[in-house]
């Protein structure tokens, strides 16, 4: 039996690839996947031949696995027969069990969802005991589409592509787009996709409330984000990302009653206080607003920015910039026109 470094790494990834129902590879396929799998660990490339000989040789003594050869659009694919089987088997320790029983409570909150069935089928496969949740996330039970969040995290997890069709609040017709889903992100109690759209790599998010349909297409050669996302939105509130606009430092007056709150809970993660000289700078320029405190955040203007700030009401003030104290103050003088519609 090999047992060369070089080798049982091999059959670790092939024994992941061979399990795999998201993807259909070939000989070919696993070469290339396993040779980039090799590369990143260190070690050098192997041929297709002996990719070959490691698939025959789990056929046989220790391994005995049963793998199948079958036709998808005439190529030649191989994988397990059965797709629970593996060559690597570890028992878990209690912390380990422990662990991944809390683990499994966190996420509790996908429970019934589809394509989360395999949360009961693994916490009923380790014996799990049943614990109270110590950690509750918000989560909307009334969230429209909330059934797509386990096919797109089964379809994210296991690198899919997808036919995405979708439509948008102003137009109701139904488009369709080919794309590689790479992240969903909550925000303000709703639920957004985040990935890459097939023919110009154009980063997207589509809400989960405008998709229509998802198909996977496990023909379609999934193409890898280059990028972490979550970098790409520290510097937005929300997901409304416009890669044309660059980062504004937002000056802002929080009047007393609200002062600690927004301390506490900052509107972006940026947010700085103002103290000592500073503040004194800014009540000379401000004599009109008392008491309070003043602040800023640095981050991209976008709607979710705008509205965030109006939340407030009378107990937040923006001072500068003039585009961002423009965009607010339209924003509530469009409300009083409204409310002077339906008062008189």
């Amino acid at each position: 039996m090999p047992t060369n470094k070089n080798a049982l790494t091999r059959y670790k990834y092939l024994d992941e690839m061979l399990s795999d129902r998201h993807h259909f590879y070939d000989i070919h396929d696993l070469t290339e996947k396993c040779n980039e799998k090799l590369i990143d660990a260190g070690f050098p490339v192997v041929s297709q031949r002996c990719i070959e000989k490691d698939i025959n040789y789990l056929e046989s003594d220790p391994f005995y696995a049963t793998i199948e050869r079958y036709r998808i659009n005439d190529r030649r694919c191989i994988r397990y027969e059965d797709p629970s089987f593996t060559i690597f088997r570890k028992e878990l320790s209690e912390e380990e069990n422990n662990l991944i029983s809390e683990i499994l409570n966190t996420i509790g909150q996908f429970d019934g969802l589809a394509h989360f069935e395999w949360l009961d089928r693994f916490k009923i496969g380790l014996d799990l005991k049943k614990r109270p949740r110590i950690i509750s996330f918000s989560n909307n039970p009334y969230l429209q589409n909330s059934n797509l969040l386990g096919i797109l995290f089964d379809n994210i997890s296991n690198q899919v592509v997808i036919n995405l069709k979708y439509h948008t609040f102003a137009d109701k017709e139904i488009k369709e787009i080919i794309f590689h889903p790479y992240l969903l992100k909550q925000y303000n109690n709703r639920w957004f996709l985040i990935g890459a759209e097939n023919e110009d790599n154009k980063i997207l998010n589509f809400a989960l409330d405008r998709i229509d349909n998802v198909v996977p297409i496990p023909g379609h050669k999934y193409r890898q984000c280059k990028e972490d996302l979550s970098e790409r939105f520290d510097n937005i509130i929300g997901v409304t990302l416009y890669e044309n606009r660059k980062i504004e430092r937002i000056f802002f007056w929080v009047s007393e009653y609200s002062k600690d709150y927004v301390e506490t809970k900052p509107i972006h993660e940026s947010q700085r206080k103002y103290k000592g000289k500073n503040e004194d700078e800014f009540r000379r320029k401000y004599p009109h607003l008392n008491a309070g405190a003043y602040f800023s955040i640095d981050c991209i203007p976008n709607y979710e920015l705008i509205r965030e700030l109006c939340s407030f009401g009378k107990d937040l003030l923006v001072i500068e910039p003039r585009s961002i104290q423009d965009d607010v103050y339209n924003r509530i003088k469009s409300m009083l026109a409204n409310y002077s519609l339906v008062r008189t």
